[in-house]
């Protein structure tokens, strides 16, 4: 017989697949913004968005350190995909986050290839940076969405089974 983890992590009772799968289409996402001059766009919008609003809370970020940030927060997610694989109980409300800001993601960068610009004064030639991976940052958060709603159940059973 095998071991509860062995039998865990291979049911269809986790939400493993979904959260590597939105890991990998993340690190896709940042390779295609590195590629095609995101910060370009996104720094030039900050500051527009903050001489109107000084509260907006966002940074303007330096290429090396924007891309650092991305490459160890892509890691650490990574890294938790064993857990998603388990199921893990508290892992769950960071899934629904990660799911959440990739889908608004995926959607503000086609929202924004289909207006040509973000603010009135930054404008660019379409696609927007970023866009060409943002179909599979939609279709992996929706997927991660509907695996953990489908696996609250699991969870809560293996709790009262405990």
């Amino acid at each position: 017989m095998a071991p509860a983890a062995t039998r865990a992590s291979a049911s269809r009772g986790n939400f493993g697949l979904p959260w590597f799968l939105l890991c990998l289409a993340f690190c896709a996402h940042v390779t295609d913004e590195a590629l095609t001059g995101f910060l370009d766009i996104y720094n030039p919008t900050v500051i527009a968005i903050r001489a109107r609003w000084i509260w907006f809370p966002m940074p303007t970020f330096a290429y090396r350190e924007w891309l650092i940030g991305l490459i160890i927060a892509n890691v650490i997610l990574l890294a938790l995909t064993a857990l998603a694989y388990r199921n893990a109980r508290a892992l769950r409300p960071l899934g629904y986050f990660f799911a959440g800001v990739m889908f608004l993601n995926g959607m503000g960068h086609t929202f924004f290839t289909v207006l040509g610009r973000t603010v009135p004064s930054v404008q660019f030639p379409r696609p927007a940076p970023g866009f060409y991976s943002s179909p599979f940052l939609l279709v992996t958060s929706v997927y991660l969405f509907l695996r953990l709603r489908a696996t609250h159940q699991a969870t809560a059973d293996a709790i009262v089974d405990a």
